[in-house]
């Protein structure tokens, strides 16, 4: 999930854009924006980037245990296609 540095960051960027009539209450709508983000983030499906690397690390070596048991089966359909 994103920090809270990256989510101030979010919400200052979006209080930055704020025409100069509502600078005056930039602090308020700064922190609305910031909960409003952590609310919608929390809602999401999101995984840390350490489990999706340890996720796509079993998932390689799950590819290579199927394609070592495809060879090993293609190797015993020749066989049993010469016998």
């Amino acid at each position: 999930m994103l920090d809270a540095s990256k989510l101030d960051e979010i919400a200052q960027k979006l209080s930055d854009v704020l025409p100069p009539g509502a600078k005056a209450f930039q602090e308020d709508i700064h922190q609305q924006f910031k909960q409003i983000l952590q609310s919608m983030i929390a809602k999401m499906d999101l995984v840390t980037r350490e489990e999706f690397d340890a996720q796509a690390k079993v998932l390689a070596r799950t590819r290579e245990k199927i394609e070592a048991l495809e060879k090993i089966v293609a190797e015993i359909e020749e066989k049993s296609a010469k016998e």
